[in-house]
């Protein structure tokens, strides 16, 4: 009887250890630690920027306005050359002797007048005192009027003779920079055409043509009449981006606007002006427009990396005041440096997060914490 009772104490004392040593049950994990911020409330400006096309301000043809072999090609292709300098030089020869003989024909006219002139005076007080037929003092002065007509038309043929000989030196009529000549010395040039020589651009100031597209240039356009009915319209100062990213040193202004709007693009041709002392910037060159076309009055602003894009879709994540995660679907303004405006889904104080957005989910409980300070 007492061997049995020791041994139930022993199972007893068995059941009981094994029961203290069974191990705890595991703690819930913490909620995951994540960066917040505020969005920043403030005047954000609303940048334009569009792509175009450097030309000259100022693009001057040369062409040949007489026929004849060139001679001489007196300038140095790619170069600045100055207003009046001598750019070319076609064979003067036949045209120095097509103007002596329309001299000479001229002096043999001028002759005939003046021998028509002196019949006239002579054949008058005859003819009054009837010594002379009024026949022959008309003939004469019929002889006088067509030698005064002649005597113009030999006239303005000199002086087309002489116009034709000054078109054999071929001068720069503008400061600028000339291109490669496309004709050399000893070609024919002018034969049934003008023939182009070269052409010279005004590149200080230089020109950039740009497309703006139609809705774009209608809320420009509004925009500048309500602040000219307000009294605070001024002139919008423009950037020019070069192809290397640099910026012009100097600002441009807007110079003309298209007469009517390219139905195959569907955009309005605008043409800008900048200042171009160093002759940086030469025709032909692609390039960035850049300015200010509005301001958005106390715009949000979120750090860049709080916005998830998919599929042209924008979302941020934002803890609420339960600390609980909810994402949104947003929508986006411009980005200013590391900032991105957001339009719609986010109202001022609440907390977006920046940081651990892998490790949260819709409905997470997370524990916030204040990252870097937006600027």
């Amino acid at each position: 009887m007492m061997r049995t009772l020791s041994l139930l104490l022993t199972g007893v004392s068995l059941v009981t250890l094994s029961a203290c040593s069974a191990p705890p049950t595991a703690a819930p994990p913490a909620p995951p630690t994540v960066q917040v911020v505020q969005p920043v409330q403030r005047d954000v400006p609303v940048t334009t920027e569009l792509v175009g096309q450097a030309l000259g301000s100022q693009d001057v043809e040369l062409r040949a306005r007489v026929e004849g072999f060139l001679d001489t090609v007196a300038f140095t292709e790619g170069t600045l050359v100055k207003k009046g300098q001598l750019l070319y030089k076609i064979d003067p020869k036949p045209f120095q002797a097509t103007l002596a003989n329309q001299k000479a024909t001229l002096a043999t006219w001028q002759a005939r007048y003046d021998k028509t002139a002196n019949d006239v005076k002579r054949l008058t007080p005859l003819a009054k005192q009837q010594a002379v037929s009024q026949m022959e003092l008309d003939n004469a002065i019929s002889a006088r009027d067509a030698a005064v007509a002649q005597v113009d038309a030999q006239k303005a043929a000199v002086e087309r003779a002489s116009l034709d000989l000054g078109y054999t030196n071929i001068y720069a009529p503008v400061d600028g920079l000339v291109g490669t000549t496309k004709v050399k010395p000893g070609n024919l040039v002018g034969r049934g055409e003008s023939t182009l020589l070269t052409t010279i651009s005004v590149i200080n100031p230089i020109s950039f043509r740009v497309g703006v597209a139609e809705g774009e240039y209608m809320r420009l356009a509004r925009r500048q009449q309500e602040q000219k009915a307000a009294g605070t319209w001024s002139p919008i100062p423009v950037q020019l981006v070069l192809a290397d990213g640099t910026v012009h040193p100097h600002a441009g202004r807007l110079d003309t606007v298209e007469r009517n709007v390219d139905p195959t693009t569907g955009t309005l041709a605008m043409q800008l002006t900048f200042p171009n002392p160093q002759r940086l910037v030469r025709p032909g060159q692609y390039g960035r427009v850049r300015f200010d076309a509005d301001t958005k009055k106390g715009a949000l602003l979120v750090p860049q990396r709080a916005v998830q894009e998919l599929q042209n879709l924008y979302s941020i994540a934002v803890v609420g005041a339960d600390n609980k995660v909810s994402f949104r679907n947003v929508k986006v303004g411009p980005r200013v440096d590391s900032l991105w405006v957001i339009e719609e889904g986010l109202k001022p104080g609440e907390k977006v997060i920046v940081e651990g957005l892998q490790r949260v989910r819709e409905g997470a409980v997370v524990t916030p914490t204040p990252a870097s300070e937006v600027k």
